[in-house]
């Protein structure tokens, strides 16, 4: 019976999971650049059972069939762009992600959040993350009148080159791990290069690609699976609770 409630736990904390995953999608459906993400499960697999003797571990053998999360992957589809007007507003128009220059020193974060501002000092920064990087370090504006054109050149009020965007996509076999919403950084030994397919906007916003509609039918279906998982462990509990009276009165 004890299989029962390991196999019943393991998909109530699977689901669990998933439903965490899509209620961070549905907070940042208005995160511009932010990517969905989905939880992926493994099948149902035997936990393996080990032993530790003398500092060795070796295998004893299979235990419940359970299943849990594989990995939780980000969809990388594009989205729409949305005109905005706002001269603080930068959309990338392909592929590439903006670098932001962290707090701490040598934290450098990629977004496709181009909603930025410009600081006291008159750089330009994606607030709660940092000041936006240039090829040169970071860009400082001064203010609202300056321009960005495709290429990613940042000008002045005087059409004098201040410098340009820093858009890197990741390199061969490097892999890109999530900071917090819509942030990333890179792993430990991985190098991003500059990008190439893509071209800048000014004043305008790429949206998320969060559709509503599909994170409302996937959460009802986690919280279903969620309630399934909870009333096995409940009949199993009751299974159990019978056999042991049962047992008793022999």
């Amino acid at each position: 019976m004890l299989e029962g409630f390991y196999t019943a736990a393991s998909g109530m904390m699977m689901q669990q999971r998933t439903l965490n995953t899509i209620t961070n999608n549905i907070t940042n459906v208005r995160t511009p650049g932010f990517r969905a993400e989905r939880v992926v499960a493994t099948t149902f697999e035997h936990e393996l059972l080990t032993r530790m003797e003398a500092g060795d571990t070796g295998v004893v053998g299979a235990g419940t069939p359970i299943r849990i999360v594989d990995d939780v992957f980000t969809i990388a589809d594009a989205s729409l762009l949305e005109e905005t007007g706002r001269p603080f507003d930068i959309a990338i128009n392909g592929e590439g992600y903006f670098n932001i220059q962290g707090t701490e020193e040598g934290q450098t974060f990629l977004t496709r959040n181009g909603h930025f501002d410009v600081d006291e000092e008159g750089f330009l920064v994606l607030k709660g993350a940092g000041r936006v990087l240039g090829e040169d370090g970071e860009i400082e504006v001064g203010g609202s009148n300056f321009a960005v054109n495709e290429d990613g050149e940042v000008y002045d009020e005087r059409n004098r080159l201040i410098d340009r965007l820093l858009i890197t996509v990741p390199g061969q076999d490097v892999q890109l791990e999530k900071f917090t919403n819509g942030l990333y950084t890179v792993a430990d030994g991985g190098e991003m290069v500059p990008a190439e397919n893509m071209t800048v906007r000014q004043g305008i916003l790429e949206r998320s690609n969060v559709d509503m509609n599909r994170e409302y039918t996937l959460a009802m279906e986690a919280q279903r699976a969620f309630q399934s998982c909870s009333q096995a462990i409940k009949i199993v509990d009751q299974m159990n609770q019978k056999s042991v009276t049962q047992i008793a009165s022999l």
